[in-house]
């Protein structure tokens, strides 16, 4: 594994992210009922100010945030398995806990999931310009489409928009976006001059009167250049859309799939798709993959404490999950009935992708396909010594050329704790992992590339374009269209 920053020959130094959600048991549903999980005080401001402070003394980039705007309710077609099993559901506001835990903490990055589909742009600019500053600039965004026919019907459509046109609307977002962040405000044009009493200049706030399809923003933005302007840019697309979405924007790709030989072939286009479409540097889109460990200083405790969560796992609310993400309610299957041999293609493909890297001769049923998800969710499950974990990390960055992982929980906040005391000893062992964050007290980006002063998106980028810099007249920087 070459790495040019790390000189060649060497180890790719990882990036980690803690993946959750404002729910309870998020990627392992029903673990909330275990004696040792806090998963369901996720409505408790200490509970994430507790985890933030335990993922930086351990020197992770940041926490990952996952949302949704709807509750899962295509298993059974109905929302009872979600509500009962709690299965993602309830689910509160994940931007409105990242100030306190970003006042209790001075390095930890925090990634959060918004919809392009049911805000308008203008709104969240302002919101997430305020996190930034709020946050001395350690904010990332999520970018997502939105894939929950719940979630349109709540606001104001009847179904969600087709899945390319929604990635068409996306596009034409980000535009509107970059010249909020970067274009309308020069950045010195916050002056704060008490003597001429001039807090702002106003022939370096611009409107930036964008007219197009699916918005009409004239502009100027309403709130001043944050520490990075633009946050980190985080997506997760995997479809053909998705992809080319990402090789233009994402400075990171999140991907979830059961084994590296999934995610390589989408990995290798989307940076294939960055150098030849885009101009940008692909081996510089970090790629994080879902992956949780369940971990043990011996391999019969790790697989004891795999054999207790068992317990606890919510089949129910497991194929509630699988509804959500596929559009497949396997309620209309039998119990017996064998999922690889179905008519359904969206069915077989996607239980055959479980099936490739499990047993030969196992028989995947819809039971089998909750045992797998219930634990998990749609990603890896690693259970083991921090030597064998560690051994199977550096099989996902060697196979499928990721540069990092978003470590899922089993239980909260024990699985992070155990990470951070078990797992990235290990990993530091081996120069997998840092020992101090790059830039310290420094934005996202910077310590994201590990480059002190990478504060803005990086020039190959698109959103770079846009960037009105200090000293440079309205005339000689048009905002592009």
């Amino acid at each position: 594994m070459a790495d040019s920053k790390n000189g060649p020959g060497t180890k790719k130094r990882l990036i980690l992210n803690a993946f959750v959600m404002m729910c309870s048991g998020h990627q392992s549903p029903g673990l909330w009922q275990h004696p040792d999980d806090q998963s369901s005080r996720f409505d408790s401001v200490e509970h994430w100010v507790e985890l933030a402070k335990t993922l930086e003394e351990a020197k992770f980039h940041g926490i990952f945030i996952a949302d949704v705007l709807g509750g899962y309710d295509v298993y059974k077609k109905s929302l009872d398995p979600a509500i009962i099993s709690g299965a993602q559901w309830p689910v509160t506001e994940p931007l409105a806990v990242v100030p306190a835990m970003a006042a209790a903490t001075k390095n930890l990055g925090f990634g959060v999931t918004v919809s392009t589909t049911y805000e308008q742009p203008f709104h969240l600019a302002r919101r997430l310009s305020t996190i930034d500053h709020l946050t001395k600039g350690r904010l990332g965004w999520n970018i997502v489409t939105s894939y929950l026919d719940s979630a349109a019907r709540n606001l104001g459509s009847t179904e969600q928009l087709p899945h390319d046109e929604r990635y068409a609307l996306a596009e034409e977002y980000m535009k509107v976006m970059y010249k909020l962040f970067q274009s309308s405000w020069r950045d010195d044009a916050l002056k704060l001059d008490r003597e001429k009493g001039l807090y702002a200049s106003p022939d370096l706030v611009r409107e930036i009167h964008h007219k197009g399809k699916w918005f009409n923003v004239p502009g100027p933005h309403i709130v001043h250049p944050s520490p990075q302007r633009t946050p980190v840019l985080l997506q997760a697309g995997g479809s053909k859309a998705g992809k080319q979405f990402a090789a233009q924007h994402a400075e990171a790709v999140f991907t979830s799939a059961h084994a590296p030989a999934v995610c390589a072939k989408n990995v290798a286009e989307i940076r294939q798709a960055a150098r030849d479409e885009f101009g940008r540097d692909g081996s510089k889109i970090k790629v994080l993959a879902l992956v949780t460990p369940i971990l043990g200083k011996t391999e019969e405790e790790a697989l004891a404490k795999y054999n207790d969560y068992k317990k606890y796992a919510s089949h129910e609310g497991a194929l509630s999950l699988f509804g959500g993400w596929t559009g497949v309610d396997l309620n209309e299957y039998g119990d017996d009935q064998e999922l690889t041999e179905v008519e359904s293609n969206a069915v077989r493909s996607t239980v055959q992708g479980y099936a490739r890297f499990s047993p030969a001769n196992a028989k995947w049923t819809k039971h089998t396909v909750a045992e797998h998800v219930s634990l998990g969710g749609n990603g890896p499950l690693f259970v083991g010594t921090p030597a064998q974990v560690a051994d199977s990390l550096e099989t996902w960055v060697r196979e499928a050329d990721v540069d990092g992982f978003n470590l899922g929980y089993v239980l909260f906040p024990k699985s992070f704790k155990d990470i951070a005391e078990l797992l990235i000893p290990e990993l530091r062992r081996r120069g997998l992992f840092w020992d101090g964050y790059a830039v310290p007290g420094g934005t996202y980006r910077e310590n994201f590339y590990e480059q002190q002063g990478q504060r803005h998106p990086p020039e190959d980028h698109t959103a770079a374009k846009y960037h009105w810099a200090a000293g440079v007249g309205a005339e000689d920087h048009r905002i592009p269209e």
